[in-house]
């Protein structure tokens, strides 16, 4: 009976991708000599729109990295995605001193983003993301202003459910916006 609950869990697993963004390795001093512990920081995700991260310390690293997988799985987050590849509009976060610029941008674009927030959104299955951190470099902090960036995104039919009108409304409205600026852009 055990192993088959064991193999549920591998396959379950098998759904999610997990980047390890940082080990921090301390050392606490004692008589005998140097005792280290290690901190893991981890984002998981199933590259269809749900990603997560988590944190975990540990004597060994093995350790901190599965504590910090099993914090992840815990805190996920689903963030909807325009047409399964980009942001449907540009978004800011902070934590701390960290501060993040997500930008949505157009089909070939890519992941323009640095480090840990590069992670994000590999895990979160996106494709297409121009990202500025600005401010604290601690991935702890860019991780966390990240999730903060990625918990304001709304989508289409959230927006419009919560006006009271409907998403063809508000889409072709955005339509119409870009055109308006690229005529004001022709008559300069």
């Amino acid at each position: 009976m055990a192993r088959n609950d064991k193999r549920d869990n591998r396959d379950e697993d098998n759904e999610f991708v997990d980047r390890l963004v940082h080990i921090n390795r301390v050392a606490k001093v004692v008589k005998g000599g140097r005792r280290f512990g290690f901190a893991a920081l981890v984002v998981i995700g199933d590259q269809r729109g749900r990603v997560g991260f988590g944190k975990g310390k540990a004597r060994e690293v093995p350790e901190a990295i599965r504590k910090a997988t099993e914090a992840a799985k815990r805190h996920m987050i689903r963030v909807p995605l325009r047409e399964g590849r980009t942001l449907h509009h540009d978004i800011a976060g902070r934590h701390g001193a960290g501060k993040v610029a997500l930008r949505a941008a157009p089909p070939g674009t890519g992941i323009i983003a640095g480090g840990p927030m590069r992670a994000v959104f590999e895990v979160l299955g996106m494709q297409d993301v121009v990202a500025k951190s600005i401010g604290s470099s601690n991935p702890y902090n860019m991780i966390h202003a990240t999730f903060d960036a990625l918990k304001k995104q709304g989508s289409p039919r959230a927006v419009a459910a919560r006006r009271g009108k409907k998403v063809s409304d508000l889409i072709t409205r955005r339509r119409d916006d870009a055109n308006d600026d690229s005529e004001a852009e022709a008559a300069n």
